[in-house]
């Protein structure tokens, strides 16, 4: 069996533990309906199983990243893309409403923020095995 012994690069740490942590937050969110009493989601069990989902795709892709292997990588991408594609249709169903300032800034910045991890994942490919 092949010894791995590559070290793993900071920011890939770095991004993977904020994608577990802000799928972990998510799927709260989805349980309790509001974030910290700042941002909140609607009532529904739709709301629920969404958001929590989408919570839950963020949190698998980040500790599917830190396996620092090519295939993991494209899983975590993928789940990337289906956490931002998830937070759209969130949006536009209105189980995400767009009610305030902070709503409406907390979901662009979260969304923003999922892409720019994928984006940085993408420049850093060539540091999976």
């Amino acid at each position: 069996m092949e010894q791995f012994n590559q070290k793993r690069p900071l920011g890939i740490t770095v991004v993977s533990v904020l994608m577990i942590l802000f799928g972990l937050a998510e799927v709260a969110t989805g349980f309790t309906h509001n974030f910290l009493g700042l941002v909140s989601v609607t009532q529904a069990n739709a709301t629920t199983y969404g958001a929590a989902g989408v919570g839950a795709l963020y949190a698998i892709g980040g500790l599917f990243l830190l396996i620092m292997r090519k295939w993991a990588a494209w899983v975590a991408e993928l789940c990337l893309v289906l956490v931002v594609a998830g937070r759209i249709a969130l949006v536009v169903t209105g189980l995400y409403p767009l009610t305030s300032f902070l709503q409406d800034f907390s979901i662009i910045v979260g969304t923003a923020i999922a892409i720019i991890f994928s984006a940085y994942i993408g420049m850093k490919w060539k540091s999976f095995k």
